[in-house]
């Protein structure tokens, strides 16, 4: 096959397996969601990256979108010493960074969809670990998002040395997903069944 018909190909193949990826999960009930997600975040807490973690980047639930839900592991990692951050996105830049929040229910939907830190707090330098979101993951880390490429091109900046764990909920890890220019795998795959150490491509 032409390689740029390969890749147009991939980038279709993407962005339908994304539109199937939002209506299943949002076919499932509100509570058994939830209830996957504190599965989720208990084996996250017990991840051994995450417990010897001291700077953790988390993501706040699109509730209408019905993300894995982590507001719950946000206090534990607190009381364990853990600085908190969050994703942030410069709106002239249009680039991702982390700052750390001492309270996640004060950011504020900023335009983008989901709740950000205030531009005042404080931007993380490096980071332990990065929880990242996905709508679709595969057994090598591989990862299908919203499309618009923030975590991909900001991971690098932090990882590693940091560690990038993917989390979804069990029934979006599939076989493969068609990677593209600039994808980055995830080291580690965290479901609400199972923990996976990413295969190498």
């Amino acid at each position: 096959m032409d390689p740029d018909a390969e890749i147009a190909l991939r980038y279709r193949a993407k962005a339908e397996l994304r539109k199937r990826a939002r209506a299943v999960r949002n076919s499932i009930p509100r509570d058994a969601l939830l209830e996957r997600s504190r599965r989720i975040q208990r084996a996250l807490a017990e991840l051994p990256a995450v417990a010897a973690a001291r700077r953790v980047a988390l993501f706040y639930p699109i509730e209408d979108r019905n993300e894995v839900d982590l507001r719950e592991l946000d206090p534990l990692l607190r009381a364990r010493g853990v600085q908190v951050a969050y994703p942030a996105i410069d709106p002239e830049s249009r680039v991702m960074t982390f700052r750390f929040v001492a309270d996640p229910e004060a950011m504020q939907e900023r335009g983008l969809g989901f709740r950000e830190p205030d531009p005042a707090d404080e931007e993380a330098a490096a980071l332990d670990v990065i929880v990242v979101p996905a709508l679709q993951i595969d057994p090598r880390g591989h990862r299908i998002g919203y499309g618009a490429g923030y975590y991909d091109s900001t991971l690098p900046r932090f990882c590693p040395p940091g560690h990038a764990v993917g989390v979804a909920f069990d029934f979006q890890l599939v076989a493969e997903v068609p990677a593209t220019e600039g994808d980055v795998a995830l080291g580690t795959l965290v479901t609400d069944a199972r923990v996976l150490t990413a295969e190498p491509a």
